[in-house]
Parts: structure tokens; C-alpha cells; sequence
């Protein structure tokens, strides 16, 4: 994890520069197809998913065993399966992470923001691309 300064900007440039988007992008939806079928399953993004501790400390969906209820786990997964086969493809996936990062922007606005960001992220992607650019 790094401390690193940001803004909305930042994000949307990243998200705008198709190649370099989608090569993220692609490299983690890679890592995540577990047994290289192409296609991610719950399985294959739960754990992802789960990762997102945030949701149970900071919004109240804490099942009181350490973890939020798999029904919105599901939930977040049914964001991504869009068209509700049961299987996330990488079109899909590229487009929630799409979206998803257009959201980061507009919530981070014009004014940049000091945040702790975690390495590897597609925020951390964002930040190190706008700093080359800028050397």
C-alpha cells in the first residue's frame, strides 16, 4: 500500500486510454480465471469479492461472524454477469470495471484527494500511468 494524491481526472484519462484499461483490466480477470476456461465464475471472483471488507465494516452488513451475508456477495457478482448466465466473460468484466472506475472518478471529483491505495489496484494503475505522462 502507498499514500498517493488523486482525482477524478486521473481515473477517467486511465479509463479513456482503451489499450491500457483493457490490459489491466484483462491481466486480472486472468488471474482470476482459476482453471483458464475463459469465463469467471462465482467461484472464480468470490474471493475477490470478499476482499472488499469494506462493505461489512463501513455499511453495516456485518453477519456477525466476521463476514457480510453471501446473498450480497452474489449480488455484486450478478453486477458483473450481465447477461445472467451464471458466468462473468471478459466483455462483462470489462465493462462493470468500466463502470466501476467512471464511478471512482466522479465521486473523486476535480480536487485531488490524498488516499491510501493498494498496490496493483486499478487506482495504483491509474496513478503510476498519470505519473509517467507527467516525467
Amino acid at each position: 500500500m502507498s499514500v498517493e494524491i488523486v482525482d477524478g481526472s486521473t481515473v477517467r484519462s486511465f479509463v479513456d486510454d482503451e489499450a491500457a484499461f483493457n490490459a489491466s483490466v484483462d491481466g486480472r480477470f486472468a488471474a482470476l480465471d482459476a482453471n483458464r476456461d475463459g469465463v469467471l465464475s462465482y467461484a472464480d471472483m468470490s474471493g475477490e469479492l470478499m476482499a472488499l471488507r469494506v462493505l461489512d465494516t463501513h455499511f453495516g452488513v456485518d453477519d456477525g461472524h466476521g463476514g457480510a451475508d453471501d446473498g450480497l456477495y452474489r449480488g455484486l457478482f450478478a453486477r458483473f454477469d450481465r447477461d445472467g448466465d451464471g458466468k462473468v466473460g471478459l466483455h462483462e468484466f470489462r465493462a462493470e470495471m468500466k463502470e466501476v472506475m467512471l464511478v471512482v472518478a466522479n465521486g473523486l471529483g476535480f480536487l485531488p484527494v490524498q488516499m491510501v491505495v493498494e498496490d496493483g489496484s486499478f487506482l495504483k494503475v491509474a496513478i503510476d500511468r498519470e505519473l509517467a505522462k507527467a516525467a
